[in-house]
């Protein structure tokens, strides 16, 4: 069974209106099969994420990230201390351990999940699979100290022009505790949401899928019903895209970088209007239930 750091990525979950239908996307998308006897994905026969029905249409239909821990309720308690408040208090999930849901102090929502029989994820890093979680806040100060203070995150302040960005662009890469921060230890980090984007739009996390090719995933998400709400650019760390499930989840999506895809100067602003598949200005509203349409404002570490 795999063991994962105090406050590092352990989990994905989508909350879905129809089961079924998430099912039937995600498998065309990622080519990921299902076990009939409990709510998650597996690519290659290995844990990779959880698809359950949405119980109460007052809830988001998104993916929610889920943070390990050793102890949900000692984590709880110091959420609270540290100034972020607990949704859902610790409950247990039979053979799936103890899981609970809380926010940091912009409003970014989060699991945390006490390992029961299993542990998580058996696959990452790969195509069809976890591989980056973005924060998005306007609580910069508040949130970089939450997290350093309730799970030791070690943050590393992206420099603009290493990313080709201008001099406000504000980015910080985590990495867990005890590890050496940097590339080769990142799992996330905090992107700051500016003026450029609607007042309404609330702190979030981004969920990031590894795949084989950007443009291809987008082009089969939106013959499946699903929509591309920012349309694939390159990185120095890989060719991105954001999307919307055929019911409304956000994620994002990485291909590496090849020869292809390499990045090109651009004078591109790092925070810009939603756009749709033909990179014309969308008049997309921003809704609270879901995740945000923007383009990430800043790539993920490099993929390990």
């Amino acid at each position: 069974m795999a063991v994962f750091t105090e406050g590092t990525p352990c989990w994905v979950e989508a909350q879905l209106p129809d089961l079924e239908a998430g099912k039937r996307f995600y498998g065309e998308l990622f080519g990921w099969t299902f076990d009939p006897d409990r709510d998650e994905a597996r690519k290659d026969g290995r844990r990779v994420a959880g698809l359950i029905p949405k119980r109460d249409g007052r809830m988001p239909t998104t993916w929610t990230i889920y943070l390990a821990t050793r102890d949900a309720g000692t984590l709880a308690a110091r959420i609270k201390a540290a100034g972020g408040q607990m949704i859902m208090d610790p409950y247990p999930v039979g053979p799936f351990g103890i899981l609970a849901l809380a926010a940091d102090p912009g409003g970014a929502v989060f699991g945390l999940r006490q390992a029961g029989d299993d542990d998580g994820f058996e696959r990452t890093m790969l195509p069809g699979s976890f591989c980056w979680m973005e924060v998005y806040t306007r609580e910069r100060d508040a949130v970089d100290t939450f997290y350093a203070s309730v799970f030791g995150y070690l943050g590393t302040q992206v420099e603009p022009d290493e990313e080709g960005r201008e001099g406000d662009f504000d980015y910080r890469v985590w990495s867990p505790p005890g590890s050496r921060p940097g590339d080769d230890t990142s799992f996330g980090g905090r992107a700051v949401l500016t003026e450029a984007f609607p007042a309404e739009l609330p702190g979030h996390i981004l969920v990031y899928f590894a795949v084989d090719d950007c443009d291809e995933t987008c082009a089969t998400a939106t013959a499946l019903g699903g929509r591309v709400t920012n349309p694939p650019f390159d990185t120095p760390h890989g060719r991105i895209a954001v999307l919307r499930d055929n019911q409304g989840a956000r994620f994002a999506v990485l291909a590496e970088p090849t020869e292809e895809t390499a990045p090109r100067p651009t004078d591109e602003p790092a925070d810009e209007p939603v756009r749709d598949a033909s990179g014309a200005p969308s008049d997309e509203t921003p809704d609270e239930s879901t995740e945000s349409p923007e383009k990430p404002s800043a790539p993920p570490g490099e993929m390990r």
